[in-house]
């Protein structure tokens, strides 16, 4: 049997082999991920975005525990970064979600940036897939928590929920780079310390200054105390309803469209990239080339466009 039927079958280590296979970007991975496309659409995804320190991890801990009572499958991937000088990465998350590690409701995938940018790793999307054909009923999505580029999530997600904390300038952070376009929901974690009802204050008045059509959904702010629980409930609650919504108001079809064509685009971009940059620096041509960019004898604007005119016309 193929990974895929074996997946499909319910052996989750066959999906934990395809999930190392599509990080480790083996061409096999492509023709299982096809086998199990067909098979994928079903389950709920949650992006949990948000600055280091926070405490999504606990979080995510937390929302798993409160779906697993409700009866449901959880997926979680956590992306943790990447060092840029060793590579290495330490995947911390799955030791915060420890209690859930014999739990055969909840399958746990950790995956390193490898040098990604936008929160998430290439392989997020696809090992989300995996969940999703194993049958999983959620699928939450942590992102590296690497700041105000963090976006991508909002591409991958239905349910994008950001986690902001008191005494870290949240007030600031909020208004710049597209933080509040991205939140389907608005989380103040460590609601036990000094500044937390500010912090959420501030998020609600800067919420009033954006504009929404009538029948449009309007981000909730929410405080929580991930360590202790609290808040918790109401949080998953506003998920849920977040979640009916998209439904209701047809906003899911536009939401799925926009998901597919990144997708798509990803996957062409990496394809041709690819076909061009494999041959080109088999057989030497690259180091050619570049030769004469540093002499100067050639320009890099000239060079590309003579690959392409080669390769893909």
């Amino acid at each position: 049997m193929s990974l895929a039927e074996r997946i499909l079958a319910g052996e989750t280590r066959a999906a934990a082999r395809l999930m190392r296979n599509i990080d480790d970007n083996l061409p096999s991975a492509r023709e299982e991920l096809r086998a199990l496309f067909p098979h994928t659409g079903r389950a709920m995804l949650i992006g949990i975005t948000g600055p280091p320190g926070a405490g999504k991890s606990t979080l995510v801990d937390q929302i798993t525990a409160s779906f697993r009572t409700r009866g449901k499958r959880v997926g979680i991937v956590a992306v943790d970064p990447t060092s840029p000088f060793t590579g290495g990465a330490i995947l911390g998350d799955r030791i915060r979600m420890n209690r859930h590690a014999n739990d055969e409701g909840v399958f746990i995938r950790s995956l390193a940036t490898r040098g990604y940018l936008g929160g998430l790793s290439r392989s997020t999307a696809d090992v989300a897939n995996v969940m999703d054909a194993m049958g999983m009923d959620v699928v939450i999505i942590e992102t590296v928590g690497v700041g105000q580029d963090e976006v991508d999530i909002v591409r991958l997600a239905h349910t994008t929920v950001v986690v902001m904390v008191p005494g870290m300038g949240d007030d600031i952070q909020a208004i710049k780079a597209g933080i509040l376009e991205i939140g389907d929901l608005f989380v103040v974690n460590k609601a036990d310390r000094d500044g937390a009802d500010r912090t959420a204050r501030d998020l609600a008045s800067m919420l009033e200054f954006t504009t929404f059509t009538e029948g449009s959904w309007r981000p909730p702010v929410l405080k929580t105390e991930a360590q202790r629980g609290t808040g918790v409930e109401e949080l998953v609650a506003a998920v849920l309803s977040h979640h009916e919504w998209l439904e209701q108001s047809g906003e899911m079809d536009r939401l799925l469209r926009d998901k597919h064509a990144t997708l798509f685009k990803t996957l062409l971009k990496e394809r041709l990239f690819a076909e061009v940059w494999v041959p080109l620096q088999k057989h030497g041509d690259f180091e050619v080339l570049l030769d004469g960019i540093v002499a100067r004898t050639r320009d890099p604007y000239s060079a590309v466009e003579e690959i392409i005119e080669k390769r893909l016309r």
